[in-house]
């Protein structure tokens, strides 16, 4: 998996195809269908609550880069953007909304844009939240790999093993729909189809379901701030901050230890939906998958990093046998060695993340 030559991981971090963005993914019944569900099984943790414990965790999935001694926490680069699961590992959890996710239009459209043969929903997912701001570092998605998933593997190193490109002969073939239901300003959408040292691209408004086919896991890209600068502050947010409707005064409300810290009318919501699909080009890659023949175990992801820092002569302990992929030593390594992120884009560095482009 190693190699003698530097990786061009410019080339590696790009998608299999460019995005195919297209209009009405959804009926207005069936967003009505999804909402519900948001509606009445909030409220909802933040995206970063789901998926980090630690600063470094988080960073892994952006820019990669730790200022030293930088004495953050997760309270103090929390966003307001929040998270819920509705269909993981191929299972629908609410029975109102199976048509969506077992969804035979995204299916065929996921094997167009792969020109595969095969494929199944494996993962449906939703982000929603008001104006707020949002962070400016672009990430990559969950990287999949046969063994290692985002049902048993941290995301950071997920994406790591991704960002550093040694172990793209286990990557699985992946297709993502991801449609937004926004009507306010900003909030749009921007990527990098051409690879991080790439343009970037931008989907505009009108963002009321508007779809779009891509591969995110293999390609940067970002939510862009939401709505007006002016309206953007949250007092009292934090990283473990809830996000729920209240049916009793028909509003959105964001709480902290469960005081109210601000509200949304229901017109000023962004939702997204997120759903999922694995890719198999034909019969044979779907059962080397299926069966597990060919899975890259923890054991190997770690022996493949130690190897390659080795061989660039960066120092590195053996993680903590019990629990690698939480050893704080081994994850700052690892983020300060594979690190790569977007050199171009729209915006300027500003404090109130104004689009200049």
């Amino acid at each position: 998996m190693t190699t003698a030559e530097p990786l061009d991981l410019n080339a590696v971090l790009r998608p299999a195809a460019p995005p195919v963005v297209f209009d009405a993914p959804y009926t207005a019944d069936q967003h009505s269908r999804l909402l519900g569900v948001v509606k009445d099984h909030g409220p909802w943790p933040t995206i970063t609550a789901h998926h980090f414990s630690t600063v470094e965790e988080l960073i892994a999935t952006s820019s990669g880069i730790v200022p030293e001694n930088h004495g953050l926490t997760l309270d103090d680069i929390a966003t307001a953007n929040f998270r819920g699961f509705l269909a993981e590992n191929s299972c629908c959890w609410y029975p109102e909304i199976h048509d969506c996710f077992y969804n035979p239009d995204f299916i065929e459209r996921a094997k167009r844009y792969w020109g595969a043969d095969y494929a199944k929903p494996t993962l449906m997912l939703f982000n929603i939240g008001g104006p707020a701001h949002s962070g400016l570092n672009a990430h990559l998605d969950a990287v999949s790999f046969r063994g290692a998933t985002i049902a048993d593997t941290p995301v950071w190193i997920q994406n790591l093993m991704g960002k550093s490109g040694l172990f793209t002969d286990h990557v699985l073939k992946m297709a993502q729909v991801i449609t937004w239901f926004w009507l306010g300003e900003e909030g749009t959408f921007t990527y990098w189809p051409d690879g991080p040292h790439g343009q970037p691209a931008r989907i505009e408004h009108p963002m009321w379901n508007k779809g779009v086919v891509v591969q995110n896991e293999l390609m940067f890209h970002r939510g862009d701030p939401v709505g007006r600068p002016d309206e953007r502050d949250i007092t009292g947010l934090a990283h473990r901050s809830m996000f729920g409707y209240r049916p009793a005064t028909d509003d959105w409300a964001i709480t902290t230890d469960g005081e109210v810290v601000r509200t949304y009318e229901p017109t000023n919501i962004r939702f997204l939906v997120h759903w999922n699909a694995e890719v198999y080009m034909d019969r044979d890659e779907a059962k080397k998958v299926m069966d597990h023949s060919d899975d890259i175990t923890r054991d190997r992801i770690i022996e493949t990093f130690l190897e390659d820092l080795a061989r660039r002569g960066v120092a590195c302990e053996t993680p903590d046998e019990n629990d690698p992929f939480h050893d704080q030593s081994f994850i700052r390594t690892l983020l300060s060695t594979y690190t790569i992120a977007p050199t171009t884009d729209w915006y300027q560095r500003a404090d109130d993340g104004r689009n200049s482009g």
